[in-house]
């Protein structure tokens, strides 16, 4: 049996019993469940931001008909009450055609102080209010008077009604209440519902990357809500320009693609990693992860907003809330040196590519006033990655690394 037929079959049996990471049924495989192997980390156990402790993701996906197709996607730090426990977070921002709320206080204090919730364009403010009043109502929260919400979006106005601006209170809620560590959901699904990408149905993705114990044993993880154009790129393979699905192919005398592919839309991706990071180092971790989307297919086109926003969990970089009255907050403060983020970089450059492929192999066509996007074509794009040399065999599938 030669290797393109194997993977074939192997995809086949994957979609056929809803395997993959997450065991959903009729699940789409992910990028490793078909021999796609990015960079030269190893991932955490799961392959998502999820591997990074405590970190956990609630997801809320609204349907309506054939109009409204959209969502809530919810990542919360750790388990308590991130407004008392703040994490440190640094932001980078590729291209500012967005709406991200709450980025000037993030990037005056460099700090988190809530969960980071992604939605879509129109529902940014229902998504805030609604996180806000969720907050007030939790215990310890009964003297506070300023809350800075964070939230990412991006414009799924091409498959969801979105001037309807369907995300309610109790969506938000739900989406918080939810939040579990563990696998998480891609493709199709919450904030990615109604997204479309690189010619294909967009949506959620995410990976992770375990740096070795000779570099300090860290994990970076990534989450992306992709809504973008360019011209697909996976491990090096042009999928895009093989398959016929680019940007840009106007000017060369072809049809035009779906909404998105010439560069409107954005992308939304959230980083985090238990490494400790002062909130500079994180900032700059956020900057390379925007080199994970370059290697992806993204140009960062002028009507698409790209923004990264990385946080670190570790304890001795937290940022626990002073009790009312003078004096000083006591805290033991320990992060890296600046010679140490090496391996941080390669690990979320290699997560936000595979992320990104994992929101487009994950996701599955969505219907909006009876025209359907498609979801990428797996055995066609397999075909082109292993034309190109550019297709790893994974073990799980019985084959050998090269």
């Amino acid at each position: 049996m030669n290797t393109l037929v194997g993977i074939s079959l192997a995809v086949a049996a994957l979609m056929a019993d809803g395997a993959g990471a997450q065991g959903q049924a009729g699940a789409r495989p992910r990028a490793r469940d078909v021999g796609i192997v990015i960079g030269v980390f190893e991932p955490g156990p799961l392959d998502a931001i999820t591997d990074v402790a405590g970190v956990r993701v609630g997801q809320i996906t609204v349907h309506a008909g054939d109009t409204v197709n959209t969502g809530v996607t919810a990542i919360l730090p750790h388990p308590g009450n991130v407004f008392q426990d703040r994490v440190p977070a640094g932001l980078f921002v590729m291209n500012g055609f967005g709406k991200l709320l709450g980025v000037t206080q993030l990037q005056e204090n460099a700090e988190l102080e809530t969960p980071i919730l992604l939605t879509c364009t129109l529902c940014v403010w229902r998504a805030a209010d609604a996180m806000v009043a969720y907050l007030l109502g939790q215990p310890g929260m009964e003297e506070v008077r300023s809350i800075n919400p964070v939230i990412g979006e991006t414009n799924d106005g091409g498959l969801n009604d979105i001037r309807l601006r369907p995300i309610t209170e109790a969506d938000v809620r739900s989406a918080l209440e939810g939040a579990r560590g563990g696998p998480v959901d891609e493709g199709s699904v919450g904030a990615g519902t109604g997204t479309q990408a690189l010619g294909w149905k967009g949506g959620i993705g995410t990976s992770s990357r375990r740096i070795p114990p000779a570099y300090g044993s860290y994990t970076v993880g990534v989450l992306v809500q992709t809504n973008f154009g360019g011209v697909l790129s996976i491990n090096g393979a042009p999928v895009g320009r093989e398959l016929g699905r680019h940007a840009f192919r106007t000017t060369l005398g072809l049809p035009a693609e779906p909404l998105g592919n010439e560069g409107l839309g954005s992308c939304m991706v959230v980083v985090a990693t238990d490494a400790p990071l002062s909130p500079h180092d994180l900032e700059r971790l956020a900057k390379r992860a925007a080199l994970g989307l370059g290697r992806a297919g993204s140009f960062a086109g002028p009507g698409s907003g790209e923004y990264v926003l990385a946080f670190s969990t570790a304890e001795s970089v937290r940022r626990h809330r002073a009790p009312p009255g003078p004096g000083l907050h006591p805290a033991t403060y320990i992060e890296l040196r600046h010679d140490e983020l090496a391996p941080l970089f390669e690990a979320v450059v290699e997560a936000t590519e595979e992320a990104v492929v994992n929101s487009l192999f994950r996701a599955t066509p969505v219907t909006y006033r009876g025209h359907a996007v498609d979801a990428i074509p797996i055995d066609r794009t397999v075909a082109v990655l292993e034309r190109y040399h550019a297709l790893h065999w994974d073990r799980t599938l019985g084959g050998p690394t090269r």
